[in-house]
This record gives C-alpha cells, sequence and structure tokens, in this order.
C-alpha cells in the first residue's frame, strides 16, 4: 500500500498512470484526515489525466495522475519561482492549479471510482479508495513501435496539409493585416515541431508545453515576442471567435486563418492553445503520452476561443 496520503474524496480516487504498454492493476490510496480550505475539480483534456508532483517547485512527477472530472480537497495553496499557483492534494502530492475550477465544499464526490476493505494487522476494516493504474513497462513492446509509427504518419499529414495549404491559398482571401510569408514560415516550423516530446514547463527546442510551443513557433517563425503562458497569450491579438458569444455553436474552418491561436477554457481561465495550420487543422503540443501533434479540429474537442495575431 502506497505510503502517501492522498486528500481526495472517495470516487475521485481514480488515478492514471504513463505507460504506452502497461499492466493494469489497482493501487489502493487511503484518504487523510485534515481540514480542507477548499474543494477543486479537474478540468484538464477530456480523457486525460493531471500530472501530482512531489512539489510545487521543481518537484517530480509521482507517475500517476489525477484523473479530468474528479473533485479534490486542497490543503494548501502555494506560488512557485514562476508565479504558477500551486494545490497541495496530499502528504507531499501537488497539482497545478491553472487545470483546476473551483466547486462548493458540498459538492458531491464522482461517482466512478471504486471501494474496497481491507482487514488491518489490527483486525479492523478500513475502507480504502482505489484508482485504476497502470505500471510503467520497463521492456520495449510493440506498442513502443506503433506510438514512433503514429509520429511518422502524423508528420506525413503534415506535409500533406502544407501542401494543400499552399495550393488553396490562392482562392482564399487573405485579411491585409496578415502577413502570407509570417504565415507559410509558422506553419512550416510548427510542422517541424511535430513528433517532439511533451514536457510541462519547457521552453524548447527539444520539448515543448502548449503555450511554449505557442511562443517558440511565432518567435523564430515570425519574429513575434508572444507571452509564455495561456492565461497571457489569450489577451493578445483580435477576438474571431468566442463559445460564449457564438450560443455554443463551434467554429466554422471558413473564419479561421493560418497562424489563428486556438483556445480552450475561458478567457480568463484558459488551460490549452493551439496553432492553425488550415484545412481545418491545428498543431499543438497535447499530452505527456502524445506530444507535439497534427490533430483535425471536431466538433467534440472544438476551441472555444480564437484569437488573431498575425
Amino acid at each position: 500500500m502506497t505510503k502517501h496520503k492522498l486528500f481526495k474524496l472517495g470516487a475521485a480516487a481514480a488515478l492514471t498512470v504513463t505507460g504506452v504498454s502497461a499492466i493494469t492493476s489497482l493501487k489502493t490510496a487511503r484518504a487523510a484526515n485534515f481540514t480542507a480550505i477548499k474543494r477543486v475539480k479537474i478540468n484538464y483534456l477530456p480523457g486525460k489525466g493531471l500530472n501530482i508532483w512531489t512539489n510545487y517547485n521543481k518537484g517530480k512527477f509521482m507517475g500517476y495522475r489525477a484523473k479530468d472530472g474528479t473533485i479534490w480537497n486542497v490543503a494548501e495553496t502555494a506560488v512557485d519561482k514562476k508565479g504558477n499557483l500551486w494545490y497541495k492534494v496530499g502528504t507531499r502530492e501537488w497539482i497545478e492549479a491553472r487545470y483546476t475550477v473551483d466547486v462548493g465544499m458540498d459538492t458531491p464526490a464522482s461517482t466512478n471510482a471504486k471501494t474496497k476493505k481491507s482487514t488491518a494487522k489490527n483486525g479492523v476494516n478500513n475502507v480504502i479508495s482505489l484508482g485504476t493504474v497502470t505500471k510503467k513497462s520497463t521492456k520495449k513492446s510493440k506498442a513502443t513501435k506503433a506510438k514512433a509509427a503514429k509520429v511518422k504518419k502524423a508528420k506525413q499529414i503534415v506535409d500533406v496539409a502544407v501542401k494543400k495549404t499552399s495550393k488553396k491559398s490562392t482562392t482564399k482571401k487573405v485579411a491585409s493585416t496578415q502577413a502570407p510569408s509570417k504565415a507559410g514560415a509558422i506553419v512550416a516550423l510548427a510542422k517541424q515541431q511535430v513528433g517532439k516530446p511533451y514536457a510541462w514547463g519547457a521552453n524548447g527546442p527539444d520539448s515543448f508545453d502548449c503555450s511554449s510551443l505557442v511562443q517558440y513557433i511565432f518567435k523564430n517563425a515570425a519574429g513575434m515576442n508572444l507571452p509564455r503562458t495561456t492565461y497571457d497569450q489569450v489577451k493578445v491579438g483580435q477576438t474571431i471567435y468566442q463559445k460564449s458569444q457564438a450560443n455554443g455553436q463551434p467554429v466554422s474552418a471558413n473564419n479561421l486563418q493560418v497562424g489563428d491561436l486556438l483556445f480552450w477554457g475561458s478567457e480568463s481561465s484558459p488551460y490549452h492553445v493551439a496553432i492553425y495550420i488550415g484545412n481545418n487543422q491545428y498543431v499543438n503540443a497535447a499530452t505527456p503520452e502524445q506530444g507535439t501533434i497534427l490533430q483535425t479540429m471536431t466538433s467534440y474537442f472544438a476551441p472555444t476561443i480564437v484569437k488573431r495575431v498575425l
């Protein structure tokens, strides 16, 4: 049984762990007695988990994550050297606050976790929350090769997208404020980053998180100095689309231009950003498992805000 006490709410103990070819097992986490100062809900990427760290300053990834949508008690808050807010959710478990939203203290816990009774040495039954976790595989597997194949395929897709973008550029109107040469350079440089790993807090050029990828590409391809974080990047440029003002309708590709910034989340608390490269596609540093990839926009995971900076 793990020694770390997690301040979570019963069913909110669902955790995920990295591992492409992994063996699934159940890892127990005993709830600790403490007075919560607030309660938060994980607001990360759908179906993905938020990394849990050993500390808010230069901490290490603990090997498991807080599942998106689960509710957690917060015992303490802290600000790291970069000015980012963190929440302590265990004896030494920390999560980044920007990927959470506050909920009321009376908000009920999630109902998708399992519980199991464990008999202690003294014969007393203790209720222990269980979260599904996967152990990292120490051996290379077919899944690893499959991931490499996906990266290669993604690069090929980007090549095709760039060619299509250049062909259609003569038939689409481009706003007078946008420099075509800059847009082309942004697409080309974005293409070169596909396949590179995701690392939270990384600034490139070998690895990125979502906002550092945007900052790196615009600086090196267009000579533009954009802010470092999504919180500040969403404040730059002209607002082209905002879901809250569009009756919930997703943005149309006809209204987008190459180089537009796509955001997910609210304008006051965005949690992800990507670069639109044309043909209903975008490049982004997605997750630690996916790395930097090219994706097609869907109604299921459509951006909530679009900003034009070119």
